[in-house]
Order: C-alpha cells, then structure tokens, then sequence
C-alpha cells in the first residue's frame, strides 16, 4: 500500500469515527493582586477565562472552578487551604480518560531557584505543587502564566503530562502579558490553526506565544518573556517555534468534546485509548522526520497510518 493511500484510509476514517465520551474540568486560579492597580484586571481575567471554558469550550460549568483573589466569598478565595481543597475534590471526580486543566494566574517569585505563585496569605511553592499534582488522574494539563514561572516546568513535568510556563529562565521574573495573549487565544476561532474544528493544546500555546512576540515588537523592546512547553516528562520544553520531542501529546489533545462523541464500553474505550497512542507516535514521528532516512520515516509512518486505519476501523464498527 502506498503512503498517499494509507494516509488517505486513516484521514477518512477519522473524520466518520466518534471520539472518546470524556469528561473535562478547570482548575482557575487567579492569585493574590498584590495591589489595587491588579484587582480590577485579575476580576476581569476570572471571569475571561470562565466564560471562556463554560461558553467557548463547552466546559459544564460545575466541571470549572474559578478561585480568585478578588472574590468576596471566602470559599472561592485563592488561598492554600481552597487550592487543596480543589485538588482533593477533583482528585476524587477526574477519571483517567478525562481532560483536567489548572490555570494559574497572577503573580510569580523566585528565590534561590525556588518559584512561587502568589496566593492570598501562604503561597505554594513549584516543589508543593508537583507533590499536590503527582498521580493526578486524567490527561492533566498545567499552564503557568506568572513571571518567575520556569521551575514549574522542572518541578511539574512528568509522562503524561502537559507543563506550561510563560517563561523560560528564572531571569525572567517581571509580571508577562502571557495571561491576556491566552484568553485572547481560547476565545478565538483562528487559534484553530490547522482548521480541523477543534484546538489543540499546542495550537493553544502557539497562538499565545505568537501574541506575546507580537506585543513585544509592537513596543520595539527585547521579549522579557518566552513561554515554553513540556510533555515529554523531561522538564525542559520548547518554544512554538522551537524543534524536538515535546509537542506530540500537546498536538493530541484537544480542549474541545468532539460533536460526535457517545459513551463508550470498555472495549470501545481500550480502543479510542489505543487511536491516542497511535496518533501520537505519529506526532513525534513528524518531528523526527529531518532526522531520519526517508525511506525509513516513510516506511513507519506508512505502518502507524495503517494501524490508525485499522484501529478507527474497529472503533466505527463498534459505534
């Protein structure tokens, strides 16, 4: 079978086959404003990012909680105790099919190598963090948009897992223009870069990146401020301009619930499982594409289109 032809198969397959039944939720945490100048902004991004998840992404709405450090109910109050208490309520919610995103918004500091995001009395370091988030169920993704955020990716990265920080060094502590750039991004139908009616993770982070270089330009200053992505595990990341291994689960998954997706038994679920993991060797198969011997990129990737043809296959004749 020819390449063209296989891929031809898995594209048309794809496109008929429902996807996964998955639940998703979002953790927003906007912290401390740290001054007045802050408050009406971090109101505004709060209420931004939730409308964004509920009415752009068609989150349910008791699937996203939003603690503040604006709010005047103390139980949406960004402090320690209601992150926790967030963590520990999604822990016991979230299943291992399902989409978790957590977005932290606000202030960052770094001392001695040691990141914090500034909440409402004690803050958590990037170290409490990963303790807080480690074994998390479902395909969680963390986005960092505070200056001083870099450590997170070291201190939260892991297989499995999505990692994004707006900075790439702990130089880079001012307050980022990352968090407006972001909502800007979930609410615009162009982050949709590859035209496929749904964004991806990567597309999410891309279309961000590509605001904050723009606004930097704009001014005609130098970028105090570049956002990087890990989900690899290895705690080092890249730019969405940059080339490596990280981006293939990030390009895999999608904040948006497929129009076409049903419940699925256990067996169909095995399945849907199974077309991830193909899609994404596919994923990291394209970026190893310059590296390799033509012949035998074309030869693996004929093979994995062939698997994806077959396992979509299988998924339709049990829809």
């Amino acid at each position: 079978m020819s390449l063209l032809r296989a891929v031809c198969i898995f594209m048309g397959l794809l496109w008929a086959t429902p996807l996964l039944a998955e639940n998703r939720y979002a953790l927003v945490v906007t912290g401390a404003p740290g001054g007045e100048a802050f408050i009406s902004t971090y109101s505004t991004w709060a209420q931004q990012l939730s409308s964004a998840f509920t009415e752009h992404l068609g989150f349910p709405a008791d699937h996203v909680v939003v603690l503040s450090g604006t709010s005047t109910d103390d139980a949406q109050h960004s402090t320690q105790q209601n992150v926790r208490a967030a963590i520990a309520r999604l822990r016991r919610e979230v299943q291992k099919d399902d989409l978790l995103v957590i977005l932290l918004v606000g202030h960052g500091t770094v001392d001695d190598g040691q990141a914090k995001f500034n909440l409402v009395g004690p803050d958590l370091t990037s170290d409490e963090w990963g303790v807080l988030l480690a074994d998390l169920p479902g395909r969680v993704v963390v986005v960092n948009t505070s200056g001083g955020s870099f450590p997170f990716l070291r201190d939260l990265a892991t297989r499995g897992r999505i990692v994004v920080t707006a900075t790439e060094s702990t130089a880079q502590r001012y307050d980022t223009v990352f968090p407006e750039h972001l909502i800007a991004a979930l609410r615009d139908p162009a982050a949709d870069l590859d035209k496929n009616g749904r964004v991806s993770v990567w597309e999410l982070f891309a279309r961000t990146s590509k605001g904050v270089v723009a606004h930097f330009e704009r001014q005609g200053l130098l970028a105090t401020e570049r956002a990087l992505l890990d989900d690899t595990g290895d705690g080092a990341g890249i730019e969405a301009a940059g080339t490596g291994e990280d981006g293939a689960l990030a390009r895999a998954t999608y904040l948006e619930r497929d129009a076409a997706a049903v419940d699925a038994d256990p067996e169909l679920t095995e399945l849907l499982g199974r077309r991830r993991s193909l899609e994404e060797q596919a994923e990291r198969l394209k970026q190893r594409k310059a590296t390799m011997p033509i012949e035998t990129w074309e030869r693996e990737f004929e093979a994995l289109m062939i698997d994806l043809a077959r396992v979509s296959r299988r998924i339709r004749s049990r829809s």
